[in-house]
Order: structure tokens, then sequence, then C-alpha cells
């Protein structure tokens, strides 16, 4: 069983807006309270399933009716013969302390809230490494990335039954619940894959990304 001894804390400050110049020795005592906290109620969980994937002008994948569709994770997955459909959650426990802090203490809501957001990535590097075991794999990529629709998050969570499993289910919006979570595809091949660039930078759907808008990314 995976579990987060600590939060990354350079990527929860990069969530905050924090840089190296800001003297963080008023706020130590906070950080620490709120992780230790975060910490003490998260149970983080995962699932995945592995399938065979036919390439076209979309992605299919054997024996699923989920399809991925657009260029950018056609292009993602052009090495692989499998993908694995992913999908990981802190639990609604997260959800519930940070709105619990939103009533009496907005400070403290915030560094939880990307506290949260850190340690779910975080998490999923962990499960990713338990998943791969030496395999080539891609990097995550999650619906809303590029143009993958964002739309397929209902489809994904279905495929690898992930709301009986971990307990993640998707509103009418396309938000996960709860909502420190991720979804993914990641690629497998037989041989090995370039590794090439990713993040908002190089995101076609960056001007009009729903995870950006909300304060939020995809993951990558």
């Amino acid at each position: 069983m995976i579990k987060i001894e600590r939060i990354n804390r350079a990527e929860a400050l990069r969530y905050m807006g924090y840089n190296k110049d800001i003297d963080l020795t008023n706020i130590e005592g906070l950080l620490d309270s709120c992780e230790k906290e975060l910490l003490s109620v998260i149970k983080p969980r995962y699932c995945c399933r592995i399938f065979d994937i036919e390439i076209k002008d979309s992605v299919e994948l054997k024996d699923c009716r989920l399809r991925l569709t657009g260029k950018d994770i056609t292009e993602h997955l052009k090495d692989c013969n499998k993908a694995i459909i992913f999908a990981a959650t802190l639990s609604a426990d997260a959800d519930r302390l940070i709105n619990r802090y939103k009533v009496k203490d907005m400070t403290s809501a915030l560094i939880l809230d990307c506290m949260a957001s850190a340690a779910i990535e975080q998490y999923c590097d962990m499960a990713e490494k338990e998943i791969g075991n030496d395999r080539n794999m891609t990097w995550r990529f999650s619906p809303g990335y590029g143009d993958l629709p964002i739309g397929l998050q209902r489809e994904f969570i279905s495929s690898i039954n992930a709301e009986k499993l971990i307990g993640l289910t998707v509103t009418d919006s396309n938000i996960l619940i709860p909502r420190k979570s991720v979804t993914a595809v990641i690629g497998l091949s037989d041989r090995e894959i370039p590794k090439g660039r990713r993040g908002c930078a190089i995101c076609s759907m960056a001007e009009s990304c729903q995870y950006r808008k909300r304060g939020e990314h995809c993951g990558l």
C-alpha cells in the first residue's frame, strides 16, 4: 500500500504562488500544522486497467467502449501497443477538511488546498512507479489536456469501475468528485519511448483549459 509520508513542500508552495525570494519564516508553523492535519485524514487510492490499443484517426481500446479522440493523444500513444487507464484520489476526507477551514480560516484553507493538489500529483507519481515496474511508459495524459476532450471523464471512470473501486464520480460539468483526484491514460510499449515535452506551455488548449480556469491543472 502506497503511503505519503511527507508532502512535496516546494510543489505546494508553487501552487500558492511563492518563489524562492519570499521569506516563509512567519508561516512555517502553519505550513507544518496544515500538512500534518491533511496527512492524518487523506486515504489515497488508485485503480487502473491495461488495454490493447489500435491507433487510426483515434485511439481505440480493445474490449472497451472508451475511444480516445484528438491529434494530441494519437501522437502521444503512437509508439505504444497498450494503454493504462488510470484514476487516483485523495478521498472525500480531503475535500471535507478544506471545506471546513473555508468557513473559519481561509488562509489555512488555501494552504490545505494547495498541499492537497501537490499530494495527489505526488501520489500519482508513486502509483505510476508501482504500476510501471520498469516497463516502457509514457507520462500521464489527462482528459482536458491538449485536444483530448474533458467530456471523456465519465467514460474513463466507467471503463475501470473507479466509482466502485475508489469512490470516484464526475459531475455533469466534468468535475471529478472528490476534487483532489486525477484520471489519465499512460501508454505502454515494447520498446523505449522518446520523452516528449509536457505542461501548459505546449498545450494547444491552454487558453480555454477548464483546469486552469479553476486554478488547477491536469497533472502534466
